[in-house]
């Protein structure tokens, strides 16, 4: 029996975390020995089985940044093919609660500001969110409970 297109694997379900802090917020430069190396993207991974989203983005960034985060506001999410893989990234927006991040999975990890940020080149799939968390930005100060619509 062949194959069909239809049989598609579903999308692999991965969380991702905008920090902010103050006017800045936190990206990370993906290393030499991954796909997409060299591209910035926010900081996640997959959603384990019987994980949350909330669950899996504070093992995920305890792991990567050894930070703990307080997550404030879920954004849309973003679906994107690879030749590899598909994949549907769930941004939320996250402050720090407690530590310093340190890259201890990516080569480089910095705070941009949103004309900063806008300069970097950007994994695909972090593109879209990148440009829905400006847009909303600019409409509101997030976790300060100004929510518009």
């Amino acid at each position: 029996m062949r194959a069909h297109e239809s049989n598609t694997p579903p999308p692999v379900r991965v969380v991702c975390a905008i920090i902010q802090r103050d006017a800045v917020f936190l990206a990370a430069r993906r290393g030499p020995e991954v796909a997409r190396a060299g591209l910035w993207e926010f900081p996640g991974g997959k959603i384990l089985e019987g994980e949350t989203g909330h669950q899996a983005l504070k093992r995920e960034i305890r792991e990567e940044l050894e930070v703990d985060i307080e997550i404030h506001e879920r954004l849309a999410p973003s679906v994107h093919s690879y030749a590899d893989i598909t994949i549907e990234l769930v941004p939320f927006v996250c402050e720090i609660r407690q530590g310093e991040p340190l890259p201890r999975e990516h080569a480089e990890i910095a705070w941009f500001d949103t004309v900063s940020a806008r300069a970097l080149r950007w994994s695909p799939a972090d593109m879209p969110v990148l440009e829905q968390y400006l847009a909303l930005r600019q409409q509101h100060a997030f976790g300060s409970g100004n929510r518009h619509g």
